[in-house]
């Protein structure tokens, strides 16, 4: 019985290694979305940008899930919907708050999701963030106001990347609570979600500039860059993200997603050349820092709960 609980133990925290490892993964890729996305948005505007790259991934996702959607739980659909709408809100709001701030910004100020995601996690339970969560929250902020030279000068754009991070947050905690038990595999949540964030943009875009705004003076770049943001932006990362949610903690989700901004600063910097600072570097040390200290009091706050159940 020892040796079975062990391997299972085992097991357990292998799983959970490969998840932190592929939100990893999805870090690096969505911080590499910021510069592309600040290209494509030189052909296109906000709401075309958004459908072109969720209607090629609900194409694609939903053929791979078609057998599954089709024999779907009901229950299970309208809460992948839901997820669908938050995640559509999420995207307008950054996607036009890059279009009026710099690729750099967008990155580092969406990374205040960190902070957010334990606050909600814990305050759904009604807990309060163990102390060292809270520090590593702090500190991951403190190294954003560093990057940013101190969060000082806002703009509008600005404003609504930090209502995507906001809205991030709710994403990780909401899917974590509505697909928990769920039979809906992730490719077939992915599908769906991809699906009503495509009907939410081909909506918005039908009444205000009407259908002809989808036809796009421009050349194989932009068609490059809406094939890279879907493929691997899109359907690799939020794939992954809905797969590791699942099996990892909200709070884990949000602080390793917490490393995105040095991925999306220093690709802004490969690619847009933008200047790196000691300021910077200080900024990017801090967000490590808070990231792995959060985590590693998650992890003690998870194994005290196991102690105190065995």
């Amino acid at each position: 019985m020892t040796d079975r609980v062990h391997a299972a133990a085992t097991h357990d925290r292998r799983s959970t290694g490969l998840a932190d490892l592929a939100v990893l993964g999805v870090a690096v890729v969505w911080g590499a979305s910021y510069p592309v996305s600040k290209g494509a948005l030189a052909y296109a505007p906000v709401l075309v940008l958004i459908f072109y790259r969720f209607f090629a991934t609900a194409c694609i996702m939903s053929m791979l899930a078609r057998r599954e959607l089709a024999s779907a739980a009901r229950a299970d659909l309208v809460r992948a919907a839901v997820l669908g709408v938050i995640l559509a809100v999420i995207f307008i709001a950054e996607i036009a708050g890059l279009a009026q701030t710099s690729a750099t910004n967008a990155a580092l100020i969406i990374s205040l999701s960190t902070l957010f995601t334990p606050f909600l996690d814990y305050a759904l339970a009604r807990r309060v963030p163990p102390p060292i969560v809270i520090v590593g929250a702090v500190i991951a902020c403190a190294g954003v106001g560093c990057l940013v030279g101190g969060l000082t000068a806002w703009s509008p754009g600005d404003g609504l990347i930090l209502l995507a991070a906001m809205l991030r947050a709710v994403m990780v905690v909401a899917t974590k609570r509505l697909m928990a038990g769920r039979a809906l595999s992730s490719v077939a949540l992915t599908a769906t979600q991809a699906v009503i964030v495509s009907a939410v943009a081909l909506a918005m875009l039908w009444s205000t500039q009407g259908l002809g705004a989808l036809v796009v003076a421009a050349g194989p770049s932009f068609w490059a860059s809406v094939a890279f943001l879907s493929l691997f932006c899109t359907i690799a990362a939020f794939y992954v993200q809905n797969a590791a949610v699942r099996r990892t903690s909200p709070t884990r989700v949000g602080f390793l997603m917490g490393t995105e901004p040095l991925f999306g600063f220093a690709l802004a910097h490969l690619l847009l050349a933008e200047p790196v600072t000691a300021s910077t570097l200080v900024g990017a040390a801090l967000i490590v820092a808070g990231t792995f200290l959060g985590m590693a009091g998650e992890r003690r706050e998870l194994m005290q709960q196991d102690a105190r159940a065995g």
